[in-house]
């Protein structure tokens, strides 16, 4: 098991939230209403298909809907091995964060 990018680590803690309702366009609508930045399909399709092929995710068809033109959506949901994946992140982060404040890193801010 490796690393997540940023990016992939961001999808799969928005699916995670999402939960039942985790398809492309929540997903990016959650990812740009956290972040402040504008997450286009694009930017979220990609890394959900990597996210799929590497068993971080899953999903399946829901219901098509005459709102959507008889089209369905895709539903995501995260994997055991997702959320391991997600688990060791938050470890690896919260050890080389540790014992950092923000007055330590003003204090070694070159200006």
């Amino acid at each position: 098991m490796g690393m997540l990018s940023r990016t992939d680590e961001m999808i799969l803690l928005a699916v995670w939230r999402l939960g039942d309702n985790a398809y492309g366009v929540t997903i990016a609508q959650m990812l740009t209403r956290t972040s402040g930045k504008k997450w286009v399909l694009g930017a979220v399709y990609v890394p959900l298909e990597r996210l799929e092929k590497k068993k971080y995710l899953s999903s399946c068809l829901g219901q098509s809907t005459k709102k959507r033109g008889g089209r369905s959506k895709r539903l995501y949901k995260l994997t055991k091995d997702g959320l391991d994946i997600l688990i060791k992140t938050k470890s690896q982060e919260q050890s080389i964060w540790a014992n950092i404040t923000i007055s330590s890193l003003e204090k070694g801010y070159d200006t």
